[in-house]
């Protein structure tokens, strides 16, 4: 099948947008690669600090050239998602001796539950975690005696992090390992209607409390398909991670070979080898344009419109949510996982999963199939799935057919004909949102606005009964430069309920969504912000506002913005607290949601 003519439209562009920084990103890369093993440039007395604590390799590391693998981990046993990466430094250990290699914990970065932060001050540390990540990641490989990487992450902010840190370290070849998800426990849709009856107080907290604990119960990824579990995809489409290797539970025998032959893996594309494959080769242009079509095909999250834009600017790719739109408009949406259907990434997987997407998708000339990737050259290779045979690894074709159509559909006959995101323009400015999850006759809400500059201002509006016909519930000042750009995920509950009695409701915001949210309309990421004086800073209490998902347009009718004065709000309450006030650079330094929303350049 010929390349779909708008996939290589869009890609020549991203190709063409790029070339300045693109060349310059590459030449360091090269240059860097030139030097040869790094471990060799150090002083003995350099590698002695370096080797003394590595007990058993010790002598190996002094002494021998088979590679050295550097294991950077967002363990903690407080995220489910993350727990079960406090065996794998083992294992990776054990597994690369066996071929003659070491690996050394090289650092760990922080990972934060945006789970257990939504709706509180912590959230506004959430996305600004992400670019802290590269940094640690940064500081983790700067001692330069790596030669090569694996990379332990899962969940929102981790993965785009640990990829923005992978290409200031491009001429490493690294593989990302994941845990893969919890099994499943009360179906999210079952969870949601209890939290939909707790913000009616139908329920109290004892039953919601119940309904959480079933839910979210075990080691692994939460099931929904939310960013953790987009991200799990995007490191398959892209490249970074074993054919299959996503949505495979922990604590199994395949875990476990998977992780095992990842840290093999990585340490036989070094460039100690005759396979060297450099991270910077794996994430070019097609690498990024893959990605954004598996986002469109799967219904991804939301937050991956700023990642995926702040993960191509590390490696001097420039990305515009034009690319995205334009792309959406010629993917098929093929799955429905919750918020976006009933079932979770395990029915998902159980399904025929990504390798049934991927193939559907090359089949219909929307995916590269000539990008390199950490299995080899084309994308082929990832429509197969992982086996074990007596006790060895092995790849296998995997379904040629879904194996339940009620999740997971061939291209030619898909839940819908283009993506689940969508690009918003008009007088506002621009914007996101999720359409996947959202009913057609949700999609257009023309409504008075209710404005807000606080969350808890609107769930207590709510509960205070002020919200009795249609409404477009705005809450602004919640831009990266003004908090951090938190997501409003606590507020979906409510949305719902007045979406249930029949109200017409959505939400504007300068904000984030969380992953998870969808049956909604929200319109997200506005751009400008309201502290950097856009349209939304002008709107008034009742003002008409229209949002048409279909027609890709936000418009507020019947008034001339430009003569009204910006708003201003009092945002000293956001900078202190939690650790809000140690950010306080980032706020200073971070550029607009359309440009990743991120303190680095390009």
């Amino acid at each position: 099948m010929p390349l779909n003519a708008t996939l290589e439209k869009v890609t020549d562009r991203i190709i063409e947008r790029s070339k300045p920084t693109r060349s310059v990103y590459l030449e360091r890369m090269r240059k860097a690669a030139s030097d040869g093993p790094a471990r060799a440039h150090l002083s003995c007395s350099g590698q002695a600090h370096a080797y003394a604590a590595a007990g058993e390799d010790q002598s190996a590391l002094a002494t021998k050239s088979a590679g050295n693998l550097g294991i950077v981990t967002a363990y903690n046993d407080m995220l489910s998602a993350h727990q079960p990466f406090e065996t794998y430094p083992a294992q990776i250990r054990e597994a690369v001796r066996k071929v003659g290699g070491t690996a050394q914990v090289a650092g760990g970065v922080p990972a934060m539950c945006d789970g257990v932060t939504q709706g509180e001050a912590g959230m506004e540390l959430s996305l600004f975690s992400r670019d802290a990540i590269a940094l640690s990641t940064a500081v983790a490989l700067s001692h330069n005696v790596f030669d090569a990487a694996v990379f332990l992450g899962v969940c929102d902010k981790i993965v785009p992090g640990l990829v923005i840190a992978a290409q200031a370290f491009g001429h490493l070849p690294v593989v990302f390992l994941p845990a893969g998800p919890m099994t499943s426990g009360l179906s999210n849709d079952e969870k949601a209607k209890v939290r939909q009856q707790f913000a009616a107080g139908e329920v109290g907290r004892d039953k919601l409390m119940e309904a959480e604990m079933a839910a979210y119960h075990g080691p692994g990824t939460c099931t929904f398909y939310g960013t953790a579990n987009t991200n799990q995809m995007l490191m398959e489409f892209m490249g970074l991670h074993l054919p299959g290797a996503s949505f495979v539970n922990p604590g199994t025998d395949l875990r476990t070979a998977l992780t095992e032959e990842g840290a093999r893996r990585a340490l036989s594309l070094s460039a100690l080898g005759n396979d060297y494959t450099p991270v910077c080769d794996i994430l070019d242009e097609k690498a990024f344009a893959n990605g954004i079509v598996g986002l469109h095909a799967s219904g991804g999250s939301t937050n991956l419109l700023i990642h995926l834009i702040a993960m191509a600017r590390a490696g001097g790719i420039v990305l515009d949510w034009e690319d995205f739109a334009d792309l959406s408009e010629v993917t098929p949406l093929l799955a429905r996982v919750y918020p976006n259907g009933l079932a979770d990434v395990n029915h998902f997987h159980a399904a025929g999963g990504l390798g049934y997407m991927m193939g559907e998708l090359l089949e219909v000339g929307l995916l590269h199939d000539d990008t390199r990737t950490v299995a080899g050259t084309g994308l082929k290779r990832y429509t197969q799935e992982p086996k074990l045979k007596d006790g060895a690894l092995t790849w296998e074709d995997g379904a040629a057919d879904t194996l339940n159509d009620k999740i997971l559909r061939p291209a030619s006959s898909p839940f819908q004909p283009t993506g689940g995101l969508k690009r918003l323009s008009g007088n506002f400015g621009t914007g996101v949102i999720k359409v996947s999850a959202v009913k057609e006759e949700h999609r257009v809400v023309e409504a008075p606005v209710r404005i807000f500059h606080d969350q808890d201002e609107a769930k207590a509006a709510f509960k205070a009964g002020e919200f009795t016909g249609d409404v477009i519930v705005v809450v602004r000042f919640q831009g990266p430069k003004a908090n951090g750009m938190p997501e409003l995920h606590s507020l979906t509950p409510m949305l719902s309920v007045m979406q249930g009695r029949g109200q017409k409701v959505a939400l504007v915001t300068d904000g984030r969504m969380s992953g998870a949210s969808g049956k909604v309309p929200a319109a997200i990421h506005v751009c400008p912000e309201a502290l950097d004086g856009g349209p939304i800073a002008r709107l008034r209490d009742g003002d008409i506002v229209r949002l048409d998902a279909e027609a890709g347009t936000l418009e507020v009718l019947d008034v001339d913005l430009s003569t009204r004065e910006v708003a201003t709000a009092d945002l000293s309450a956001y900078h202190t607290g939690v650790g809000r006030e140690l950010f306080a650079p980032f706020r200073a330094a971070v550029g607009a949601a359309e440009n990743g929303a991120t303190i680095f350049g390009v």
